[in-house]
């Protein structure tokens, strides 16, 4: 029980900034990225035993987040917010990074939390479209569609990316 106990605690300080970049990435929001790893360590800390004994534990905490996203938007009956529309041409900007950064930020929260889940798995976890379907629960033409529509979507609410990318 306290090697098990101790076990969970060494992989929560391990990886807990990651797991919080990835919820982050999902959300949009730092509290509720927060509320959501809390809520994925909740889950997987009764299974640490099973979960460890099976091999390297990120891959089945991380599903565990990516499920619970799903979930809590699922149980979600408020709508989000609509953003104000983007300024009609981007000014260069000493810190373009941040103008970027919040750009992204702005453009993935107007996509669906599954269409989200699925460009941060193939994009920004760099994993194949057979990963991220075996992740998410879902076939591969889904995975497909849905980061093509998300791809498409970023397009038209954020063509100041476009120009970010281009001026790299």
């Amino acid at each position: 029980m306290q090697q098990t106990e101790e076990s969970f605690r060494q992989y929560v300080g391990d990886r807990l900034a990651a797991l919080s970049r990835v919820a982050y990435l999902l959300t949009g929001d730092v509290h509720q990225a927060e509320d959501l790893v809390q809520a994925t360590l909740i889950r997987v800390a009764d299974r640490w035993d099973r979960i460890v004994r099976g091999g390297d534990p990120d891959p089945y905490v991380r599903r565990v987040l990516y499920t619970q996203h799903v979930s809590a938007w699922r149980r979600r009956k408020v709508h989000d917010e609509p953003y104000a529309e983007p300024p009609d041409q981007v000014t260069p900007d000493p810190s373009g990074q941040v103008v970027v950064s919040l750009a992204v930020r702005q453009a993935l929260a107007r996509l669906s939390p599954r269409q989200r889940a699925v460009l941060v798995l193939r994009y920004f976890e760099d994993h194949t479209e057979a990963r991220t379907a075996e992740i998410l629960n879902l076939s591969v033409g889904t995975v497909k569609s849905h980061a093509r529509e998300a791809l498409e979507r970023l397009r038209t609410v954020a063509p100041e990316l476009a120009a970010a990318r281009e001026g790299r």
